[in-house]
């Protein structure tokens, strides 16, 4: 076994798996999306590893663009999202991908989703990596996922724990003291 840096308890998806699962969603991807040109829009900052990955194991052409957002609040009525970083461009009829890297409660997505149909794309699907099922209050639609996980603290393939642990080949498990 490959060494875990200090404050990680075990690894929970091997770079290998992660790999072809991302093969698998982008022949996917590929497939429904084939005669069209998808803008993919990763959302910052855990996405990133995924979305580049992704990326490069599609077969079609692709357009790529970041959102970055902050969420406030703890319920669905007094939840806020606000956008720190928005799409470089406009997506009205144009098929938009988002890509995530997990799908938890589901409330800022959702949030997401919101405003993004406001601005007319012609479809919007999500993609996430990781989704927690058991940690969802509000449903949300999941088009691609790579992993159902339980209610663990994870980190690495572009996931953070504190800041920390983001260059990881795998996700791993985070020691909870």
């Amino acid at each position: 076994m490959a060494f875990l840096p200090e404050g990680i308890d075990s690894v929970l998806i091997s770079e290998e798996q992660i790999r072809k699962r991302v093969s698998e969603l982008a022949g996917q991807i590929s497939l429904d999306y084939r005669g069209t040109k998808p803008l993919l829009v990763g959302l910052l900052k855990g996405s990133f590893i995924f979305l580049a990955d992704l990326a490069r194991a599609l077969d079609i052409d692709s357009e790529i663009d970041f959102l970055t957002v902050s969420s406030y609040g703890n319920s669905m009525e007094n939840s806020e999202v606000r956008i720190l970083k928005d799409l470089g461009e406009p997506i009205q009829g144009r098929d938009v991908l988002i890509v995530e890297d997990i799908v938890d409660s589901g409330l800022t997505l959702s949030r997401i989703l919101e405003l993004l149909v406001a601005r007319h794309p012609r479809s919007l699907k999500v993609c996430t990596l990781l989704n927690k099922p058991f940690r969802r209050k509000v449903e949300v639609p999941i088009d691609y996922m790579g992993f159902n996980i339980e209610d663990v603290f994870i980190a690495g393939y572009g996931i953070d724990y504190a800041q920390k642990y983001r260059n990881l080949s795998q996700l791993v498990v985070v020691k909870q003291l």
